[in-house]
């Protein structure tokens, strides 16, 4: 699936996010949150995945610190999943921060989401620990993952 990949600038498409993020997480960022994502230029970044019709139906939020990517937040509507959406994000991240200068990346990941562990083992990311009780509703352990020598992903 062919999709369309545009950064977040607009109050508008913070809502676009939110929506997204509503349905797919069980502790949603708030507005608040993204909007501090918006002041805080050069470090956050946040961007949308629209399909051929122009819907908002995935999005990808991460900071670069130096030379590290810390990947926030990937997230696509529920009845979107499967089509190729978070591939084209996660392959778009990457390939931006890498241009940006960053030479890794890192995220946490719900134990018990095996998706989304296989999607980013796929894009070379390996087990480097465990954040004990990191997450909440429910409570649940993270993996924390890293990809070294970024590179075209």
């Amino acid at each position: 699936m062919a999709v369309a990949i545009q950064p977040v600038t607009s109050l508008a498409q913070i809502d676009q996010v939110l929506a997204i993020e509503e349905a797919s997480f069980s502790n949603p960022w708030t507005r608040e949150m993204y909007l501090a994502e918006l002041e805080n230029p050069g470090v956050s970044f946040c961007y949308l995945a629209y399909d051929a019709d122009g819907r908002s139906i995935g999005f990808c939020s991460f900071w670069r610190v130096l030379d590290e990517l810390h990947i926030n937040n990937l997230a696509v509507f529920p009845d979107r999943r499967r089509e190729g959406v978070a591939s084209a994000l996660l392959t778009f991240v990457l390939n931006e921060g890498a241009r940006q200068g960053a030479k890794r990346a890192t995220l946490e990941v719900r134990q018990s989401n095996d998706p989304a562990r296989c999607l980013y083992e796929r894009f070379g990311f390996t087990v480097a620990g465990i954040r004990r009780g990191y997450y909440t509703r429910p409570v649940e352990d993270a993996l924390v993952l890293w990809r070294e020598d970024l590179g075209p992903a």
